[in-house]
């Protein structure tokens, strides 16, 4: 979808002044919204919405969508880098818990926002292009790498005699969910789960970026020695979607 052109065509002969369309003729949050691509109930209801917001504002000031890419990653970036490096002083009692974890929460969730509007703004203006997809995707693993860092270094400062190889899978399993996200476009995309009823979408939480980040910045908050419990759940909420993953996609192939 293009950005729409004025509704009033100039008159023969006119001369044309260079600038930008009548506010009136400029996308919509609604326009922005209709394009997104999900990411589960809590994206698509908070994310999402929150995205197409901030749409509006780069369209009106002329932001590109590769700008909305590395503002996810520089403020993904910032929040993860205090938390780790409060994690220590939170652990000894020396700071309150409750502002960084407010500060992740909403940091985390705001910069998820602005990772939900570049693609939104990209195909309503039609600036979509490979590269900058490509962009997009790396400032995702840099700033998830990011996030993955403060959990960890939250969890060994709560728990000093936390398993260094529960961090390890933790890590590893975390991208699970990118690299199958990556894989979903295209003629191949295929789901395990079809269903689109309401009790599977609740279900499908588990996986939904947006949700977990909330889920992590509240335990932040209110209860940060037990983000090592978060790390173990979601070590084994991923790993089993990975061992289900493989399962599906090789019985595909067998059929083939």
């Amino acid at each position: 979808m293009s950005t729409p052109s004025p509704s009033a065509e100039n008159p023969p002969n006119a001369t044309t002044v260079a600038g930008p369309p009548p506010a009136s003729s400029a996308p919509t949050a609604a326009d922005y919204y209709k394009v997104n691509r999900g990411g589960g109930l809590f994206s698509e209801a908070i994310s999402q919405r929150l995205g197409s917001h901030i749409a509006v504002f780069a369209h009106k000031y002329q932001l590109a969508p590769t700008v909305l890419s590395v503002a996810n990653l520089g403020l993904s970036c910032l929040v993860s880098f205090i938390v780790v490096a409060a994690a220590g002083p939170v652990a000894e009692g020396r700071i309150w818990a409750w502002p960084i974890g407010l500060l992740a929460l909403v940091g985390w969730q705001f910069a998820y926002g602005l990772d939900c509007s570049d693609g939104q703004l990209a195909r309503v203006t039609g600036q979509a292009s490979t590269a900058g997809g490509r962009v997009d995707v790396l400032c995702d693993v840099a700033a998830q790498i990011a996030l993955v860092a403060a959990l960890c270094a939250t969890a060994s400062a709560q728990v000093p005699a936390t398993p260094a190889w529960l961090l390890a899978a933790f890590a590893g399993t975390w991208m699970v969910n990118l690299v199958t996200s990556v894989m979903q476009g295209g003629d191949q995309a295929s789901s395990m789960v079809t269903s689109s009823a309401l009790p599977i979408r609740v279900v499908k939480l588990v996986r939904d970026y947006g949700a977990v980040i909330a889920l992590a910045g509240v335990v932040l908050t209110v209860a940060p020695q037990w983000t090592i419990w978060v790390i173990g759940a979601f070590t084994l909420i991923n790993g089993a979607f990975l061992a289900a993953s493989i399962a599906f996609s090789g019985r595909q192939a067998l059929r083939l």
